[in-house]
């Protein structure tokens, strides 16, 4: 309730769970600081059967959740890889190399370091539920905290009532902590606390464009758009008719989740809908599950959930009666990471998900960001239209403006695909 931050307990570096974490995604093939949560997406379709062996050589933990990495087995300090060879001799396979085949050690392996990561997590917690017991709530942040899988645990196991979990946990949220706590420490200002919710505005903080700005911008690059007065109507219909759609509108995010502002909207009950956005849209690996934006006020109805999760933090079961019934964002172990509209943080996109929801039944949509491969989300009117025009969308919808690809000059269409193949 103050304007007070005392640390109570610290792990020091090198003993980093986030970079154990990431030495096995490069370990697997991935980049480190932004392939960890494709190792989260590939660990349902493999088995634990390393974590022991991970449990026994690589960290050495106690009942408390405090533990120790054996820097024997890694080579971050001041060499030039994650790892040293003796972390690969352990588990008998050289490190995969980018864009090799996929094999199932690698599957095992990224289903043995989730497995870990939840274990610590959970042991870490639960200590502390035990040391501040009567207190109800707890405020996940860093890199690690962006592991929703280990979170929608935490929310099952039940330690603490409440969990918050910021939604630009890494080193962005870092550089937000660090301002906050110079301007209540350092010059000691007086903390409003905020209840109902929190204060970061559903996350919705970034730059944002008027229709003005937004005609003046695409007009230059050629893009051929109309203005619709129901804009929620025709995008509603066009998801239902199984479009994939650009959807750009409001503020953008702040943190690497798309949560309706710069989006890719589509048709959650689509069978073949995941794999096309994959291959023909995102032109990532085809394993990589999608989230489901439902309204806030129905999600017990569709998910095992029982707190909001308004920045796609979590990971809960699709509900037993509709397994089957949304197959683009159920993943193969019958999860999914969620997010929850309300419609005191994004009215618009809660109206999109209800007239979809009139339409359909369906409260729910498929939402990922909006960007390809190697790109980061787009943030501008210009941005958006040379990704839509470099992949499969359908239409954009920018404002109150909306884009039909086929309507559009076909010499400024590009293949993001190629360009990316080159690399």
């Amino acid at each position: 309730m103050g304007n007070d931050l005392k640390v109570t307990k610290e792990l020091h570096f090198p003993h980093s769970l986030g970079l154990l974490y990431a030495a096995m995604t490069y370990y697997t093939g991935f980049k480190v600081n932004s392939g960890e949560y494709k190792v989260m997406g590939l660990a349902p379709y493999g088995e634990p059967k390393y974590a022991q062996l991970i449990f026994d050589n690589l960290i050495d933990i106690k009942q408390d959740g405090t533990f120790r990495l054996d820097q024997s087995y890694f080579d971050y300090m001041g060499g030039f890889s994650m790892f040293s060879q003796k972390f690969c001799d352990l588990f008998d396979h050289p490190a995969r190399k980018a864009e090799d085949r996929l094999e199932q050690f690698h599957k095992d392996m990224a289903a043995s370091i989730q497995s870990v990561t939840e274990d610590i997590v959970s042991k870490i917690v639960r200590s502390l539920a035990r040391d501040y017991h009567g207190i109800d709530n707890l405020c996940l942040a860093g890199g690690v905290a962006l592991n929703c899988v280990a979170n929608g645990r935490l929310l099952r196991e039940g330690y603490f009532k409440n969990i918050w979990v910021q939604p630009a946990s890494g080193d962005s949220g870092g550089a937000l902590g660090a301002a906050l706590a110079a301007h209540y420490l350092h010059h000691e200002k007086t903390r409003d606390v905020f209840f109902g919710g929190d204060d970061m505005k559903g996350g919705l903080l970034g730059p944002a464009f008027s229709d003005e700005e937004i005609a003046a911008r695409l007009a230059p690059l050629g893009a051929k758009f109309e203005r619709i007065d129901d804009i929620l109507g025709v995008t509603a219909k066009a998801l239902s008719a199984q479009k994939a759609i650009g959807w750009f509108q409001g503020a953008m995010e702040y943190g690497p989740r798309a949560l309706g502002a710069r989006s890719i909207l589509a048709d959650a009950r689509a069978p073949g809908m995941q794999k096309d956005l994959n291959l023909k849209i995102k032109f990532r690996e085809s394993f990589r599950p999608f989230a489901p934006s439902v309204l806030e006020e129905k999600a017990g109805e569709w998910f095992d959930l029982n707190a909001a999760s308004p920045y796609m933090m979590f990971t809960a079961p699709v509900a037993e009666k509709q397994r089957g019934s949304i197959p683009a964002v159920t993943h193969i172990d019958f999860s999914a990471r969620i997010q929850t509209v309300s419609p005191k943080t994004n009215p618009l996109y809660h109206a999109l998900l209800k007239r979809f929801d009139e339409l359909t039944g369906c409260p729910l949509i498929l939402n990922t960001s909006f960007n390809v491969r190697g790109e980061p989300i787009v943030c501008t009117p210009e941005d958006a239209f040379r990704c839509f025009m470099g992949c499969d969308l359908d239409m954009l919808v920018i404002g109150n403006y909306v884009l039909y690809k086929e309507q559009q000059d076909p010499a400024l269409l590009h293949d993001h695909k190629a360009t990316f193949e080159a690399d």
